[in-house]
């Protein structure tokens, strides 16, 4: 299971006329720990900084259940789910679960989600989507085997 950390990057980038700007981009990075989210983030996002310091100025866990990638598009949306099932007693059991889903629109979205959820045994809920604010994600790849 692939633990997330929501980590947030703060640079100078040239703006349009004005100079510097300092900016703010979150970034979703796979990693073990705390220690390791900081090194990929930096690792990842260095050749794009050409002048200035890169600064990690925030890392948070996030609990991710599931990724639905697309591959094309460049927005990101959380949505959180609430399923039901059935135990062995035979009693219903409500769980909510968080999942991350790429798009291009808040609709690509709810429909790229939905069209995944109908192949689940369990009956579930669409509790809320919302657009995240990251840039890109980073998920772990092992080396090839030598």
């Amino acid at each position: 299971m692939n633990k997330w950390y929501l980590c947030k990057v703060s640079y100078e980038r040239q703006a349009d006329s004005i100079g510097m700007k300092k900016v703010t981009e979150g970034y979703l990075v796979d990693a073990l720990s705390f220690t390791e989210a900081e090194a990929r983030v930096v690792k990842e996002i260095t050749p794009f900084v050409s002048v200035g310091v890169l600064e990690v100025v925030n890392i948070r866990p996030m609990r991710l259940a599931e990724l639905l990638f697309d591959g094309e598009s460049d927005k990101y949306y959380r949505a959180k789910v609430g399923l039901t099932t059935i135990d062995s007693n035979g009693q219903e059991r409500k769980a909510s679960m968080a999942m991350l889903v790429q798009a291009n629109s808040l609709r690509g979205a709810t429909e790229e989600l939905t069209a995944h959820l109908d192949g689940t045994l369990s009956s579930y809920d669409l509790v809320s989507i919302g657009e995240l604010d990251i840039l890109d994600v980073f998920q772990y790849i092992a080396p090839p085997a030598e």
